[in-house]
């Protein structure tokens, strides 16, 4: 597609979110009754992803379906956070529960060999929590007859801000077709408060962790390089002319979303045509 403008983040958010709230509760709606399963089970970080994950869940099936879980490790989940997830969870009127992970994380650690101190194993000790998380929810699911809703935005999903089996661990992930600006503004329109919709957004997995200072540039930047490149089909190469956003800026998106591609599909398998050649009732040799 020519761009003959230059795009901006007005262009990104530029939306009809009433019709986009009705497209996603008629969908968890339906494939919840399609399913058979009870309800939904989501876990609210007091962030603006699954906060607006649970209030679309309420909108389209009821507060009386959905369970939403907090889970914080008390070693680095601020205060503030839980609190907000809690304020969040007994707005929208559905049951809830806070499961501190620490002391789950703290067997784990004094268990694996290869575990050194926090610092220096910060990386796979922050997945480990994201994935220590997913248990807890699919425990619940289990329990109760429902489905993890996932509550990952689609400018994590392309650029691989996520946890493999961590928090990309779900049955139903309906924001993975919004971009994390896009996200805000239905937030908002859906009465999440205004200081959680538009709250920095932070995974929490160690102490500090501030999502956009560890990716180098603001979910603003990443959803215009990925609104003009998924959505205008501009070419990487001619992202910083039609943006006005520096090569450097680009290039790291698109370093990430390439570097993920594996996070974006399934495991890996060989051919089975070709172990089938080799299987003598099958036509093989």
């Amino acid at each position: 597609m020519a761009v003959n403008y230059k795009v901006s983040i007005d262009d990104v958010v530029d939306m009809d979110y009433n019709g986009v709230r009705n497209v996603l509760t008629k969908f968890l709606k339906a494939y919840l009754e399609a399913s058979g399963a009870s309800g939904y089970v989501v876990g609210i970080s007091g962030g603006v992803d699954s906060s607006l994950a649970l209030a679309l869940a309420v909108d389209a099936v009821g507060s009386n379906r959905v369970t939403a879980l907090v889970m914080p490790d008390r070693e680095v989940t601020p205060e503030k956070d839980v609190n907000d997830a809690l304020r969040l969870a007994r707005s929208f009127g559905v049951e809830h529960a806070v499961i501190d992970i620490s002391p789950v994380v703290m067997v784990y650690t004094s268990t694996i060999p290869i575990y050194e101190y926090e610092e220096k194993d910060r990386v796979p000790v922050g997945n480990l929590r994201a994935r220590i998380r997913a248990n807890v929810l699919y425990y619940y699911a289990n329990k109760l007859g429902k489905l993890v809703l996932g509550t990952g935005d689609r400018s994590e999903y392309l650029i691989g801000y996520f946890t493999k089996y961590g928090d990309a661990a779900c049955d139903i992930a309906p924001l993975t077709v919004l971009y994390k600006s896009q996200v805000r503004k239905l937030a908002e329109l859906m009465g999440v408060p205004r200081d959680i919709a538009y709250k920095p957004s932070s995974p929490r997995l160690w102490r500090g962790h501030e999502a956009e200072a560890e990716l180098g540039l603001s979910y603003n930047e990443i959803d215009i390089i990925l609104y003009a490149r998924f959505d205008l089909n501009v070419p990487w190469e001619e992202i910083p002319t039609v943006t006005g956003l520096d090569r450097s800026k680009v290039e790291r998106v698109r370093l990430l979303h390439e570097t993920s591609s594996h996070k974006r599909s399934p495991p890996a398998s060989p051919s089975l045509e070709e172990v089938k050649r080799y299987h003598r009732r099958a036509g093989g040799t």
